[in-house]
């Protein structure tokens, strides 16, 4: 059974980056500022303690009716977020920015995860559940993943394919994201992955390099139907196809419906 509700207690655990935080145990008044993770807090059963979040914490719905918006990933409104009187904030490394992280833990405690892997989403799942006083659901969401991506047959030899997440200018999704992984984990060979994180790929790279299928991100740019003419034009071979931004970087418990959307997508570039 997950804990019951009682008077908190003081807790120093450590977050993905290492770093030791003190926590009140269970805590009362989170804030979240990843959009990912606050559906991961939902779905472990303590969203009623979620107090405040970003404007892009769109999952569950009902989350924004409760909640207050303290501004977005990188914008945060510390004067919303001193309102609420968090006893514990959760973010990101790389979709928070530093300045406001450290003006935050300069007053509450913040733990941080650092995700660029399956592995390292399924810890930051249990930490989450560990810290939040919801560890056997959280095991349960942990297990319920690991379980479909085991299941999830990747067929030789892997797809060439180039996954943008950005227009004007370009930009792939390269080595050491999160995003990369899910692509190796769908079959899928990243022509973009000895370049670093995010780099920005001119239309003469994009030729040059050949992919088999170019994959047109759902976020952070909205690519749509209107763009795939665009793309056609630099690499007539390739086939364009958008794809759910979500399920491929969203690290929390909405990993439980990648692995089959990944089969599904993977079995549309086998021959018929």
């Amino acid at each position: 059974m997950d804990l019951p509700q009682f008077p908190s207690l003081p807790l120093t655990v450590t977050d993905q980056l290492g770093r030791r935080v003190e926590i009140p145990f269970p805590p009362q008044r989170i804030v979240s500022l990843v959009p990912s993770q606050t559906e991961l807090l939902f779905d472990l059963g303590v969203g009623k303690r979620v107090v405040g979040l970003t404007k892009f914490c769109i999952y569950p719905p009902e989350a924004r009716q409760a909640a207050t918006i303290i501004g977005g990933t990188k914008n945060f409104d510390f004067d919303k977020i001193t309102a609420l009187k968090p006893d514990l904030i959760i973010g990101n490394k790389e979709e928070n920015y530093q300045a406001g992280i450290e003006q935050l833990a300069a007053k509450y405690p913040v733990w941080l995860s650092d995700i660029s892997d399956l592995p390292q989403a399924l810890d930051m799942i249990r930490r989450v559940g560990f810290i939040t006083g919801a560890k056997n659901k959280a095991e349960q969401v942990a297990a319920e993943i690991s379980n479909s991506f085991a299941a999830l047959v990747a067929p030789e030899p892997a797809v060439s394919a180039a996954y943008f997440v950005w227009r004007r200018p370009y930009i792939a999704a390269a080595s050491s994201t999160f995003i990369d992984d899910m692509l190796r984990r769908a079959g899928f060979r990243n022509v973009f992955a000895h370049l670093g994180r995010y780099p920005e790929i001119t239309p003469e790279q994009l030729a040059a390099a050949t992919p088999n299928r170019i994959l047109l991100s759902s976020e952070p740019y909205p690519f749509k139907d209107k763009h795939l003419a665009e793309f056609k034009e630099l690499c007539p071979t390739a086939t364009i196809q958008l794809v759910d931004g979500e399920l491929f970087s969203w690290y929390g418990s909405r990993l439980r419906l990648s692995a089959a959307y990944f089969q599904t997508l993977r079995a549309a570039c086998e021959p018929k």
